[in-house]
């Protein structure tokens, strides 16, 4: 069992972790959401240099946790991409000086297949074949999970991610960032059924229409159509509540319709949800509904390895070392980088 210390630094959370297999031994976290939120959104450069100020402080924190020193540490992985490019560096050259100093193999991670890994976090006893739906700010993706490495995107949004689409509608309603719990905390005194949403729809070239594939830019813009037509009927204060609890519905009914139909379709009996957007109650309660009633197992990560962190990066890495895989000194960071194209993360 490969143990294995982790960075990522892909947004605006600075964070080490040392992992044991799929046994967390430590998880650190500085979060910047304080200094971001007077902005309403992660401002790159800022987080680049709120990096560069707390890395070694979560580096010797994670070893402090893990009762462990470098003797025990079996390789060193970090975050290369997808990700803000200045804050990617950040990570991926402390990787590679640590990695040089102690004379340990350097392993690249993807930061979407950290995603899928938070669920081994839970589960050490998932396998694949399995579905994964990775919802979080910039990403809404239903993965086919063949193999360590190995994956098939079969649907994917078409604008805004689920994510953004919540940061979006936040700022509609006047919250403060970030958007998502927010929503979801006043969502839970809202009535889901006050104001009928629409659930976005592909339509193809052909005509046809694409079942996997999400759109939440038409229901933005329905909240969006909505609170001005409240507004201007004199409402005041506007039903926040309400207005919170029918777009979170709406997306969760969405993105499960999707989900149970394509591992239904695929045949996958398990499903595992990542990214921030996981940690949304009503879409954990709509999902593992459905997914009971079609006798499916779904598993939604610990709250605190929904969002960005390094145990799910440090547990990827473990894997793939484990298998050999290992990434040259030469590799860069890339702000963009298919699921599909992991194993060229490894030489």
């Amino acid at each position: 069992m490969a143990t294995v210390l982790a960075i990522e630094t892909s947004c605006d959370e600075t964070a080490v972790a040392i992992v044991k297999n799929r046994e967390v031994l430590s998880s650190t976290i500085a979060s910047q959401i304080p200094i971001h939120r007077q902005y309403g959104g992660v401002v790159p450069e800022v987080a680049s240099r709120q990096h560069v100020e707390t890395i070694n402080d979560g580096i010797a924190e994670a070893f402090q946790e893990a009762g462990i020193g470098w003797a025990e540490i079996d390789g060193i992985g970090a975050t290369c991409a997808p990700g803000l490019v200045g804050a990617l560096l950040v990570g991926l050259s402390a990787a590679k000086t640590l990695a040089i100093v102690h004379q340990k193999p350097f392993i690249g991670v993807h930061h979407l297949e950290g995603h899928i890994y938070a669920s081994y976090l839970l589960a050490p006893d998932l396998e694949p074949p399995f579905l994964c739906l990775l919802v979080s700010g910039g990403h809404t993706s239903l993965i086919y999970v063949k193999d360590c490495g190995i994956y098939e995107t079969l649907g994917e949004t078409r604008d805004d991610a689920a994510g953004e689409a919540f940061d979006k509608v936040a700022r509609l309603l006047q919250l403060s960032y970030p958007g998502g719990p927010m929503i979801d905390k006043l969502a839970r005194e809202g009535n889901p059924k006050a104001f009928p949403l629409p659930e976005g729809k592909i339509s193809l070239p052909s005509g046809g229409y694409h079942p996997y594939d999400s759109s939440f830019s038409g229901l933005k813009t329905a909240v969006l159509r909505l609170v001005k037509k409240l507004e201007q009927s004199g409402e005041k204060p506007l039903p926040v509540n309400d207005i919170a609890a029918s777009f979170q519905d709406t997306v969760a009914r969405s993105l499960t319709r999707k989900t149970i139909a394509c591992a239904l379709d695929y045949g996958l009996s398990t499903i595992a949800v990542g990214g921030g957007v996981a940690a949304n109650s009503g879409l954990r309660q709509h999902l593992q509904t459905a997914a009971e009633s079609h006798n499916l197992r779904v598993i939604f990560p610990s709250l605190k390895f929904c969002t960005d962190n390094a145990a799910m990066i440090a547990c990827a890495g473990a894997d793939h070392l484990e298998r050999g895989h290992t990434s040259s000194l030469t590799l860069g960071v890339r702000s963009r980088l298919a699921i599909t194209d992991v194993m060229q993360l490894y030489s």
